[in-house]
C-alpha cells in the first residue's frame, strides 16, 4: 500500500522521519519548484538550490565564467547582482547553464528534505511526470509531500499543488492509496477547484504579491497542468537534474 502524507508547511520537516528512506516531493507553486521545472525544461544543465544569498555566491566561487547563473529572491525582491527567478524571464538564459537558486521558502524545503531517500521538485508544470517516475519505483511506500509555504505560514498554491499531484497518483495507481487527513483535504480541494487554477494562485497572498510587482503572466505560466515532462530529482542533496 502507498501512504501519502502532506506537511502545510517548510517548518513541519522532520529531518529525521525523512531518513527513513521516504520519498519527498516538494511545492512551491509560486515560484521555486516552478522554476526549477522550467529552467530544466528550459536546457538548464542542473539547478543548485541555496540558502540565501550569501550561500550562492559562495557556490559560484571559482566556477568558470559563464557556466552559470545566478538566480534568487528574498521575500519576493530580487537579489541584487542576480537574475529574477521568474521562469519565463529565464527562458533564453540557462541554456547549458547551473542554475544556483536562492528563494525564501521553496529552495529551503529542498534543502531541508534532503535527508529523504529520494526528493523531488514538484509543481503544476510537472507533477503528472513525477508521479509517472515515482510509480515505477517498486520501493516507494510512503511519499511526503511538502507545501513549503511561506515565513511559517500556510500558502492555499502549494496545497492546491499537492492537491493535483495527488489526483494525478489516483488516476494512474490502482492498487490501495492510504492518505492523512491533510493529504485527503488537499485532494478534495483540488477536485473542488480543478478548473480554476490561474484564480487559486492570482488570488493567492503570494500571487498577489507577484502582480503587485508587475508578474501576472508568470503566474498564468505556473497555473498550467503538466506542460512539462521533466522530473527534477535531488542529488547527493546538493544539485537538482532531470531524470
Amino acid at each position: 500500500m502507498l501512504k501519502i502524507h502532506l506537511l502545510l508547511k517548510k517548518e513541519d520537516i522532520d529531518r529525521q522521519k525523512m531518513r527513513e528512506n521516504k520519498v519527498a516531493v516538494v511545492f512551491d507553486v509560486l515560484l521555486a519548484t516552478s522554476t526549477v521545472a522550467s529552467a530544466l525544461e528550459f536546457g538548464a544543465k542542473e539547478v543548485i538550490p541555496v540558502l540565501d544569498g550569501t550561500e550562492a555566491r559562495q557556490e559560484a566561487t571559482g566556477r568558470e565564467d559563464g557556466s552559470f547563473v545566478l538566480v534568487g529572491e528574498y521575500q519576493g525582491v530580487t537579489i541584487d547582482g542576480f537574475l529574477s527567478p521568474n521562469p519565463l524571464e529565464l527562458k533564453h538564459l540557462v541554456q547549458g547553464k547551473t542554475v544556483i537558486l536562492s528563494t525564501t521558502n521553496g529552495t529551503i524545503a529542498l534543502k531541508n528534505s534532503s535527508m529523504a531517500g529520494a526528493v523531488y521538485a514538484a509543481s503544476l508544470l510537472n507533477s503528472r511526470a513525477v508521479v509517472n517516475h515515482i510509480l515505477q519505483d517498486s520501493e516507494a511506500k510512503t511519499i511526503i509531500l511538502v507545501c513549503s509555504g511561506s515565513s511559517n505560514q500556510f500558502n492555499v498554491e502549494d496545497f492546491y499543488g499537492a492537491g493535483y499531484f495527488i489526483d494525478c497518483l489516483t488516476d494512474l495507481h490502482r492498487d490501495k492509496i492510504e492518505m492523512t487527513d491533510s493529504a485527503f483535504a488537499s485532494h478534495l480541494f483540488y477536485k473542488s477547484n480543478k478548473d480554476n487554477a490561474a484564480y487559486i494562485l492570482s488570488c493567492s497572498r503570494v500571487g498577489k504579491m507577484l502582480s503587485k510587482y508587475g508578474f501576472d503572466k508568470e503566474i498564468e505560466f505556473a497555473a498550467q497542468k503538466s506542460l512539462f515532462d521533466v522530473v527534477p530529482f535531488l542529488c547527493d542533496g546538493k544539485r537538482i537534474v532531470t531524470i
